[in-house]
């Protein structure tokens, strides 16, 4: 991460933050689940150039996938991390990818 972005933080130092707010396992289940569909559909969007009947799928999951965030945080009791600080909202991916592989 660029450091005037970054806030001098590193990005463990970043992930743990983000960690630390999302450890109710339901939050953490939803937001297993909302990142990557929220990922896949920036996808179905750019598919959408093509395709363009598609941009209403890539809608549709782009709305579930914050739902299921939002979702996770009524769990969690507590408001999403981007509410205080927006870097957090390019967090969240790296996050999901640090625990898919067992290091978040």
């Amino acid at each position: 991460m660029m450091l005037g972005v970054s806030g001098g933080r590193t990005s463990q130092q970043w992930i743990a933050q983000y960690s630390s707010s999302h450890q109710h396992p339901v939050n953490r289940a939803f937001h297993t689940l909302g990142i990557p569909t929220i990922l896949l559909s920036i996808a179905v969007f750019v598919a959408s150039v093509f395709y363009h009947r598609l941009w209403l799928y890539g809608l549709g999951l782009f709305l579930m996938g914050w739902i299921f965030q939002f979702i996770g945080h009524a769990f969690e009791g507590k408001p999403p991390e981007f509410f205080q600080d927006w870097r957090f909202l390019f967090v969240g991916v790296r996050w999901w990818w640090a625990k898919i592989n067992g290091k978040a």
